[in-house]
């Protein structure tokens, strides 16, 4: 009984230590694994979107040329225990879907290239992601940064945590600093549970992981996860009055401008976002009734991205009830009041308070000495400028009665806008540049996820705009171009990559593998042999019309179409497809052997005096065949002879010597007659009278 209890006891430990490292409320409500839509699309050409679940994170699009298929497993057989690294610190992945990916193709010289954008820079800490059975295969690690330019390799490796086997293997990949790739072990075979797991520190725009195949058929697994802590603070009354704390309304807005909620203190003053991604940059904003001044800035900054809820991520504010003689205005633009705008009052005599528009644009300064000379100023936020009453008003007086209508106008600056495409769809993740032509600091950013790009902020003038090819494309040589007033539109470049064709083939319903498939077209003829699958795949093919044709091998026909076409732009299009279903050839029975029937000899009246009158006849040739020695012996007939591949030969066809000419047919054929004639006389004299 005790030998049965003592495993029993220690599956209950180690349970409870599962419970203890995972279920505590700290890790199951704060740090989540993320979340995936549908697989859209078809092979070398698929589209989701992820989705970390930890407020103010931003969505992903992804785009991945992986070859079929491409999945989203649930994440109940290969799991990222509580004993894995990551797990250790996020909790266990398990019942969370992952993205299984392929390579483009399965040769080394096709790697895919899945791409996440992201709607906004990314957090600077407390997330991650992993990539999982990386063991015949090899994934490159790259990315943009929050400007939109290329991550450098060494700050990509500042990024890498470890290697480890989630399947509790001893296979673990090797990390490659230098070109920031996570590879397989050495001898590229198929293991379980080869991982390595990485902490970006810079926002991101993009990441991208391009997978090469070393060897088989590899797949890759990539899992992300966030952390969540809280964001709240105060809001106090120090001199009581009208304007209670309840009566306010308080807005968390990203560190680029998303609205991610809005609360209410509670009577006490103390307020709650709830708990949000990990970052520094959120702006709370604090919006008072029309009978409530606020004390100090509108707007606090706060951090949460410490691991418990500390002084960093609280933002305390107070109001009260307004003090004669306020100050008041509007920053617009062309679309309605600008938030956010600081707010600059500077007194008479030299003292300087400051504020920040509300969700409407306006400001407020109240509790104003009365006198002559203020100033109002404004500092224009950026991809802005200011409108024809410039940034600043001068000479206001405070006097017995309130001073409104002190409003500002701002200009947006223009922008560039446009689409990158490859491959015939948008490309995400991509790096625009446009450089002023005078000189100065280039202008970035990474296009969207459909491929879209938006410069804001353009100051008008002359640029040159180009785009960092991705692996894989080239991208056309810069272009000049003009930013007028009202911004310029449809600068749009395609980049231009090799295309390729593949497809497999078939024999009686099973792959077919060595069958020589034949490529022909712009670039000249090729000659491939299908693998193990009965597969076949070309890329680095130049726009054109490509010719598919199979050699089927002997005892085999191709069944249906012989050859097949397709149309290579230079989008470089995958035209994969390019089936071929070969069917074992009818076998042909060699036809008997026959006699040939002698002709007879012309006859005369007489009779031959050379003829016998009873010859005796040679042997038939057909009842003693003389037989090659050679000759091997062979199971069954042939139409003619093979060479030692089973191809047709060119020498002629020899039968074997069947015997001399036949002189005993001329001797039968003379006796014939005779008897033939003398029948007919005995029958003229019977039939005299």
């Amino acid at each position: 009984m005790a030998r049965r209890s003592a495993p029993l006891l220690a599956a209950l430990l180690a349970g409870l230590l599962v419970v203890l490292a995972v279920g505590a409320p700290a890790l199951a409500l704060t740090d989540r694994w993320a979340a995936w839509a549908p697989v859209q699309g078809s092979s070398n050409a698929f589209r989701t979107t992820m989705t970390q679940q930890s407020p103010g994170f931003p969505t992903a699009a992804v785009a991945s040329d992986s070859r079929s298929p491409v999945s989203l497993p649930a994440g109940t057989s290969a799991v990222l225990g509580a004993g894995t690294p990551p797990g250790q610190k996020y909790g266990t992945s398990s019942g969370n879907p992952y993205l299984l990916l392929r390579p483009r193709a399965d040769t080394a010289t096709s790697p895919s290239t899945t791409t996440y954008t992201f709607d906004a820079p990314t957090p600077d800490t407390g997330w991650a992601f992993v990539l999982g059975d990386v063991d015949a295969d090899a994934v490159r690690v790259g990315a943009t940064d929050a400007e939109g330019d290329a991550v450098p390799a060494a700050e990509v490796s500042s990024w890498f945590a470890g290697a480890f086997n989630y399947a509790g293997g001893t296979d673990v990949p090797t990390w490659n600093p230098a070109t920031s790739t996570l590879g397989g072990n050495a001898a590229a075979t198929d293991t379980d549970g080869a991982s390595g797991w990485f902490e970006p520190d810079i926002r991101l725009t993009s990441l991208t992981l391009t997978s090469t195949r070393r060897a088989g058929f590899p797949v890759y697994q990539t899992w992300f996860v966030s952390r969540a802590r809280p964001v709240g603070g105060t809001v106090t009354t120090p001199s009581g009055g009208a304007c209670t704390p309840d009566r306010t309304t308080l807005t968390l807005l990203s560190p680029y401008g998303e609205v991610l909620g809005t609360t209410t203190p509670a009577p006490g003053g103390t307020y709650s976002f709830g708990e949000v991604a990990t970052q520094a940059g959120y702006v709370v904003r604090l919006d008072a009734p029309d009978d409530c001044a606020v004390v100090g800035p509108a707007e606090r900054t706060v951090s949460n991205r410490g691991n418990d809820d500390d002084a960093a991520s609280r933002a305390a504010f107070a109001v009260r009830d307004i003090v004669p003689q306020p100050v008041s205005g509007t920053v617009r633009d062309a679309a309605g009041g600008v938030a956010g705008v600081v707010v600059s009052l500077t007194a008479p005599g030299g003292g300087v308070v400051t504020t920040t528009t509300g969700a409407d644009g306006t400001y407020l300064f109240d509790a104003n000495a009365v006198g002559t000379g203020y100033t109002i100023s404004i500092g224009v936020p950026a991809g802005s400028g200011a409108g024809p009453a410039g940034t600043s008003i001068t000479g206001v007086e405070v006097a017995t009665q309130p001073v409104e209508d002190q409003d500002f106008v701002l200009v947006d600056l223009p922008s560039v806008t446009g689409t990158v495409t490859g491959g015939g769809q948008g490309l995400g993740g991509v790096q625009v540049v446009l450089t002023p032509a005078g000189g100065g600091p280039p202008l970035t950013v990474a296009t969207a996820g459909d491929g879209t790009y938006e410069l804001d902020g353009v100051p008008p003038g002359d640029y040159t705009l180009a785009v960092v090819a991705p692996a894989g494309y080239d991208a056309p040589p810069p272009r000049a171009i003009t930013v007028p007033a009202s911004g310029l539109a449809a600068q749009d470049v395609a980049l231009t990559r090799p295309g390729a064709v593949g497809g497999t083939i078939t024999r009686d319903g099973t792959p077919a593998a060595g069958v020589e498939v034949v490529v022909d077209g712009p670039g000249g003829q090729q000659v491939l042999v299908t693998d193990a699958e009965g597969g076949y795949f070309l890329n680095q093919l130049v726009a054109g019309t490509w010719t598919v044709t199979v050699r089927a091998p002997d005892g085999t026909v191709v069944t249906g179409a012989s050859a097949q076409t397709a149309s290579i732009t230079v989008a470089g299009e995958v035209r994969g497809g390019l089936d071929f279903v070969l069917a074992t050839a009818p076998t042909t029975s060699p036809s008997p052997t026959t006699s040939p029937t002698p002709t007879p000899s012309p006859t005369t009246a007489g009779p031959s005096p050379t003829a016998s009158p009873t010859p005796t006849p040679e042997p038939t040739p057909e009842s003693t065949p003389t037989v090659d020695p050679t000759d091997e012996p062979t199971d069954e007939p042939t139409d003619e002879p093979t060479d030692e591949d089973g191809g047709d030969t060119d020498q002629p066809v020899v039968l074997p010597d069947t015997g001399g000419p036949l002189r005993w047919l001329g001797v039968a054929s003379a006796g014939l007659v005779l008897l033939g004639l003398a029948l007919l006389v005995v029958s003229r004299r019977g039939l005299r009278p």
